[in-house]
């Protein structure tokens, strides 16, 4: 067994991938405080409750520990600099970041991959830290990509995703979700298709951004959800799963993923991945597909309760 050296398990404990978060509030002079935090979590959907833990060596300790209520701010991947400034003893952390006042009081960042205003529900004194248990009062989700942190450094999903590379023909296509919805394109005889682009070589990814900025809605890519070989097309496909925000799209529609939606889906491997995102989103279990267009296997990625 290791022994309980302080730095050996801090170490231990930053094996655990997380995100990234500045929690806010508003100090007893009235002006706005805040901290970066990893240690965050969901805690109840009813009433809707989640956690931070917060140093008791920190500055904004006896601050925020009487607050009546605060804000954490889930940083978006491209927010490192905004994570280094709560982070740092800077004079006024707030100068650099664009911030507003929150429904519920407390200062929201702008940009963020989402924000929860909250009333203090309870501070539960727990070692050397106090654990903050907020009840959301207010949220804000963007179309961002979380930022995430582990052994004292930075990963993004679009990093990770970024580095795939081929060598063959690859066809590339967005499952580009909104709400339960997926984007489709319709051609005249009322058949459906997701947004694809072909791929002979190099970064499918860069394709595919190209492929989102045509279809005209903000968006973000996420987790590869399908890879198979097409044998009939003689190439690899590779499906990513994106998120989408408001606005409408240029040349698709959004469609909720009924069985008629399905069965107007022109290509065969593409209906069987839909069917099986449809029952994985009621579910939130997710799974990455690995085979043919015709046989393969699920590994799961994302487990429910």
């Amino acid at each position: 067994m290791t022994a309980m050296d302080p730095r050996t398990l801090r170490n231990a404990f930053g094996t655990f991938l997380t995100g990234v978060t500045v929690v806010t509030a508003h100090g007893q002079d009235g002006e706005p405080l805040g901290f970066t935090a990893n240690s965050f979590s969901s805690v109840s959907l009813d009433p809707p409750l989640l956690l931070v833990c917060l140093a008791k060596s920190s500055s904004n300790y006896d601050a925020l520990t009487e607050a009546s209520g605060f804000a954490v701010n889930i940083l978006a991947e491209t927010q490192k600099d905004v994570s280094n400034t709560f982070a740092s003893r800077v004079e006024d952390r707030f100068a650099t970041v664009d911030w507003k006042v929150g429904p519920n009081g407390s200062p929201v960042l702008s940009d963020v991959a989402a924000w929860f205003d909250c009333s203090m529900h309870n501070v539960v004194d727990a070692g050397d830290h106090a654990i903050l248990i907020g009840e959301v009062k207010a949220f804000e989700t963007g179309v961002a990509n979380g930022l995430g942190y582990a052994r004292g450094a930075y990963f993004t999903a679009t990093q990770e995703v970024s580095s795939i590379q081929v060598d063959s023909e690859t066809v590339v296509s967005a499952l580009l979700e909104r709400d339960k919805k997926v984007l489709f394109f319709e051609d005249d005889a009322g058949q459906l298709r997701l947004p694809t682009r072909n791929v002979s070589k190099g970064t499918p990814t860069k394709e595919l951004t190209a492929l989102l900025e045509e279809v005209g809605v903000p968006s973000s890519v996420g987790f590869i959800y399908s890879v198979y070989e097409d044998e009939e097309a003689n190439a690899q496909h590779l499906a990513f799963h994106c998120s989408a925000g408001e606005g409408a799209s240029q040349s698709g529609t959004f469609l909720a993923l009924t069985d008629d939606v399905l069965a107007r889906v022109q290509d065969a491997a593409t209906q069987i991945m839909l069917g099986r995102f449809a029952k994985e989103t009621q579910k939130g279990n997710f799974g990455i597909y690995f085979g043919n267009h015709e046989n393969g296997e699920v590994r799961k990625i994302a487990l429910g309760e």
